[in-house]
């Protein structure tokens, strides 16, 4: 779906402009959330590059077989191409599929498409923190994004039974040096940028109770490692405290770092002013059949989320409606809960058996070798339905229909984003501008991710498609900051890590990459 204006950078787009050799000249980028590609400008010996994940594959299918037609190579890659290789043959007229990390092979995958004999699988592996491209951010199309982001650590350590990053990014997180993270950082700022993203798998990657673990398992070399990784962390929020005071960023972190208030203290001091935290369930059942076992529940839950506030970080609560052990009164329990910790905003998200994960192996088994179709497509490859006839749940519930947890979940969204309490909870803004900025960000936020996702009704979906377009090329302008072409990097300061806080191609020779 093209909004014309997008909230954030579609990074990996401009990370592989970063690893195409200028021997093949400047790539043409296409985000499709702005503008979908013109097929035109394609032309045979091409090298087409489109990126998938489980959600927009089917899109991403129908354009790889159209570039295909005009004569292009055809280039898969992105988590569901990782995870389903076969299905770009057999459905997007694919030459060739990329798994894993595009950063280092991508140059490979050129040559071998400008030969005219390209391999069909390319396994890009794991690149190091050393090897993650810098984003080309000068091939960004002017006035259409409202955050940029920039990513400082691939891959998260925990196993969560609803997310495929730990088995496709894996658990080893792969740290980027704090040289090349402030660089790229600051070229964004000096392009008018002053809101970003630092779109981390999770930002806290070393953990106190990891630390505290391998020293009861008196394991120093495991020691060493992770206070390494955590005096990393220190020092790349001190060089961020270093940039321009007008800087706000935003990340995503798992509930732990509550335990960690040095940790908090510095992403304050950093001016991380927000975070998105997957507290996923309110009870210590839910929380345990998600594999979460590692976050709090009932009142100490909402005592962890308002740590976060003290230590002046807003968060981002993301909730899971779906679960077994989900009963009616979850619903306004769990909506209870987030008011009650003050969370500045708060999604709920249906339970989706979102491939590549433990939930969606679980359910894959329990449909059997005969699953249920739609349109003539199994159930359990949903991605592939048309979108209008796809369920908006596919996880069957023990007392629930499907419907009504959609219903409830609808009514949530409907209470947590009402006026009135969108207006209670801009009492956090300094001023009467800024409050009525977060109104209509806020109403971009549900518009987007409730009523245009998880909406049945096609005429409720429009009218929230084109409320959602409208609020967005407002927002666009409230995130916009005047450029700042002589910002300069500032200096690395020297620290080891005893100064952490103590532990508490052919033709034309055009590339068109699409993001769909």
């Amino acid at each position: 779906m093209a909004f014309g204006t997008a909230v954030i950078t579609p990074r990996w787009l401009y990370v592989l402009a970063a690893a195409t050799p200028a021997t093949f000249g400047d790539p043409v980028l296409w985000d499709e959330t702005l503008e979908h590609i013109d097929p035109d400008r394609v032309q045979p010996g091409d090298v087409a590059g489109i990126g998938i994940h489980t959600g927009n594959a089917l899109r991403g299918y129908a354009i790889g077989r159209k570039l295909r037609e005009r004569g292009a190579w055809v280039v898969f890659g992105g988590i569901h191409a990782t995870l389903y290789p076969e299905e770009a043959f057999e459905r997007g007229g694919a030459h060739a599929v990329v798994k894993g990390d595009g950063d280092a092979i991508w140059e490979q995958v050129l040559t071998e498409c400008a030969a005219q004999n390209p391999r069909t699988i390319y396994e890009g592996g794991r690149v190091e923190g050393r090897q993650l491209k810098p984003a080309r951010w000068e091939l960004m199309p002017e006035n259409a994004y409202m955050w940029a982001s920039v990513q400082t650590v691939r891959g998260c350590a925990k196993h969560c039974s609803f997310c495929s990053v730990w088995r496709t990014d894996g658990q080893r997180p792969r740290q980027r040096a704090s040289d090349a993270v402030i660089e790229e950082i600051v070229e964004l700022r000096r392009r008018g940028f002053r809101f970003i993203a630092l779109a981390d798998d999770n930002f806290y990657p070393v953990s106190l109770t990891d630390i505290r673990l391998a020293e009861r398992q008196g394991n120093q070399a495991r020691i060493q490692q992770l206070q390494a990784m955590r005096a990393e962390r220190f020092e790349l929020m001190e060089r961020l405290a270093e940039l321009p005071g007008d800087l706000i960023f935003f990340t995503q972190i798992t509930m732990e770092a509550a335990e960690d208030t040095a940790f908090l203290d510095a992403m304050r001091n950093a001016r991380i002013k927000g975070a998105l935290v997957g507290v996923e369930a309110v009870t210590a059942e839910g929380l345990k059949a998600v594999h979460k076992n590692f976050n709090c529940s009932g009142e100490t839950l909402i005592e962890q989320l308002q740590k976060f506030r003290r230590h002046g970080v807003h968060v981002l609560g993301s909730f899971i409606f779906g679960l077994p052990t989900d009963r009616e009164d979850t619903f306004a329990a769990t909506c209870d809960l987030a008011e009650k910790a003050g969370l500045t905003f708060a999604q709920f998200v249906m339970l989706t058996p979102f491939a590549g994960t433990v939930d969606f192996d679980r359910w894959e088994k329990q449909q059997g070798d005969k699953p249920a179709t739609i349109a003539g497509i199994p159930l359990t490859r949903y991605w592939l339905i048309p979108p209008e006839q796809r369920p908006k749940m596919f996880m069957p519930h023990p007392t629930m229909s499907s419907e009504e947890m959609r219903t409830r979940t609808q009514a949530v969204w409907d209470r947590f984003y009402s006026f009135s309490n969108i207006w209670k909870r801009s009492r956090c803004t300094p001023n009467l501008k800024a409050r009525l900025a977060f109104l209509f960000i806020s109403k971009l936020y549900r518009q987007m991710y409730a009523s245009t996702g998880i909406a049945t009704d096609s005429a409720r979906r429009n009218r929230a498609n084109n409320w959602a377009r409208w609020i967005a090329k407002f927002c666009l302008r409230l995130f916009q900051a005047n450029p700042m072409p002589e910002l300069r990097v500032p200096e690395a300061k020297p620290r080891n890590v005893h100064e952490t806080p103590a532990l508490e191609p052919a033709g034309t020779g055009l590339h068109v990459i699409s993001g769909v």
